[in-house]
C-alpha cells in the first residue's frame, strides 16, 4: 500500500523543549543533564533566577497574529513553537511537563484505547475513574526540578486543584488556586518573589471560549485583551531575574456546521473503539480485519478532506515522535485527520430527532492553524 501521509518535523523546538530549556536557564540542568536524561533544550534562553511559563490553552499563533491589534504585548514576541501532535491539551500538557514526545509518555489523544480492557478512555477528564494508574509513562519536570533544587508550582483555577489529570500530568508541584487570569498572575508574581523557582501559570479561558463561540467571536477577542494586559503587568512587575515565556498548548480554527461529516457507518463495521478528536480520529479494529483495505476505503471516502493513515504508516512518519512498544497498541490501527476545516463526527447514536451538539472552535489535527503556537519571551529572558 503507498503512502500519502505527510512526515512530522524531527528538528524543530516544540513543547517538549519548554522546561528541559527553562531549568537550563536557571542553571539547575546542563548539557550532561540532557544527555543523561536524553531531554532536549532547543530554546536559547538567557539565565535567570526563576521562571514563569504560561500555558494559554487554544492560542494558536495564526489566530494571534489575526488580532495583533488587540493583543501588542503578546504579538511583539513575533516567536513560534511547534505543538507537537495530535495538538489536543491532554497529549500537548504532557509533552510540555514531561518534556517528551506522545509516543514515549504515552497520551496520545484527547481519548484513547486501554488494550488492556478493550475500551476507549477519556485521557482529559477521565483520570479519576478511567484512567489506571500508571498510565503517563514519564515522570514530570515538576517533580525532576525539586530534586535539582528548583521549587516547583502550579498556578491554576481551583476546580482544577484535586483532579486526577493534576495528580497525574501535573504531579510534583506545589498548586496555587486562582479563579482568574489577574489572580493568577497576582499568584506567580508572589511565587517568584524570593527563591528560585518554576512556575507554570496555566489560562484556560481562550479555549473554552473559542470552543463555544469560535475564535473569531467578539467575545474570544475581549479575552485576548485582557489576558494581554495582565501578562503585560506580569512583565512590568516581575523581578529582573525572572524569566517568563508564555506559549500555548495548540491553536484552533473555527469549523462551520456544514463542515462536521458524520462518518459512514459502512466504515466503521470492523471498528471496535473510537478514540480522539473529531479532527483526530484513532479507530481501533476487530482482530482479523484487513487494516490496508479499511485505509483505502477511508481515503477514497475523505478524499482531500483528510490524511488517513495505518498506525504503522503514522509511527514511521513521525507523527507521534518515537513510540515505545508499551504504547503502540494505545494507537488506533487507522487514523483519519482532517485537512482544511473539516470535522468528523461519530452520529451512530443519534435519533432522527437528535440535534447534533458542535463545537464550533476545533483543534486535533496538522494544520499551521493547530500546530503552530506563540513563543514569547519576557523578563529576564528577553534581556
Amino acid at each position: 500500500m503507498g503512502t500519502s501521509v505527510p512526515t512530522a518535523p524531527d528538528a524543530t523546538a516544540n513543547l517538549a523543549d519548554v522546561f528541559p530549556s527553562c531549568l537550563v536557564a536557571l542553571g539547575a540542568a546542563d548539557d550532561a543533564w540532557l544527555r543523561t536524561t536524553a531531554l532536549e533544550a532547543r530554546i536559547t534562553l538567557h539565565p535567570a533566577r526563576s521562571a514563569i511559563v504560561v500555558l494559554v490553552d487554544g492560542l494558536g499563533a495564526n489566530a494571534l497574529g489575526a488580532r495583533a491589534g488587540h493583543a501588542r504585548w503578546l504579538a511583539a514576541g513575533k516567536k513560534r513553537l511547534r505543538s507537537g501532535f495530535p495538538t489536543t491539551t491532554a497529549a500537548a500538557l504532557s509533552t510540555l511537563t514531561t518534556g517528551r514526545s506522545p509516543g514515549t509518555h504515552g497520551i496520545v489523544g484527547y481519548s484513547g484505547w486501554n488494550p488492556d480492557t478493550g475500551t476507549v478512555m477519556n485521557l482529559l477528564s477521565g483520570w479519576d475513574d478511567e484512567v489506571p494508574a500508571g498510565w503517563l509513562l514519564a515522570p514530570t519536570l515538576f517533580t525532576v526540578a525539586e530534586s535539582l533544587g528548583v521549587e516547583p508550582v502550579v498556578v491554576g483555577p481551583g476546580r482544577y486543584r484535586s483532579s486526577g489529570m493534576t495528580a497525574n500530568v501535573l504531579g510534583g508541584g506545589r498548586y496555587v488556586s486562582a479563579d482568574s487570569i489577574p489572580a493568577r498572575v497576582d499568584a506567580a508574581l508572589e511565587a517568584t518573589a524570593a527563591g528560585r523557582s518554576l512556575v507554570y501559570l496555566y489560562v484556560p479561558e481562550l479555549d473554552s471560549i473559542g470552543h463555544k463561540h469560535g475564535w473569531q467571536s467578539d467575545r474570544w477577542t475581549a479575552a485576548l485583551e485582557l489576558l494581554d494586559g495582565e501578562l503585560a503587568r506580569l512583565d512590568a512587575r516581575s523581578a529582573a531575574d525572572v524569566g517568563i515565556l508564555v506559549t500555548a498548548d495548540h491553536g484552533v480554527l473555527d469549523v462551520p456546521e456544514d463542515a462536521n461529516i458524520a462518518m459512514d457507518p459502512e466504515l466503521l463495521v470492523d471498528v471496535i473503539g473510537v478514540a480522539g478528536d473529531p479532527r483526530c480520529r484513532q479507530l481501533t479494529v476487530a482482530p482479523g480485519t484487513d487494516v490496508p483495505a479499511l485505509v483505502e476505503a477511508w481515503r477514497a471516502r475523505t478524499g482531500k478532506r483528510a490524511f488517513v493513515a495505518s498506525r504503522d504508516e503514522a509511527v514511521a512518519a513521525g507523527w507521534f515522535g518515537t513510540v515505545t512498544d508499551e504504547v503502540l497498541p494505545r494507537i488506533g490501527d487507522v487514523i483519519v485527520v482532517a485537512r482544511g476545516a473539516w470535522a468528523f463526527n461519530d452520529d451512530r447514536a443519534l435519533t432522527p430527532r437528535d440535534v447534533p451538539k458542535r463545537m464550533i472552535g476545533q483543534h486535533g489535527a496538522m494544520t499551521d492553524d493547530e500546530t503552530l503556537v506563540p513563543l514569547r519571551l519576557a523578563g529576564a529572558f528577553a534581556n
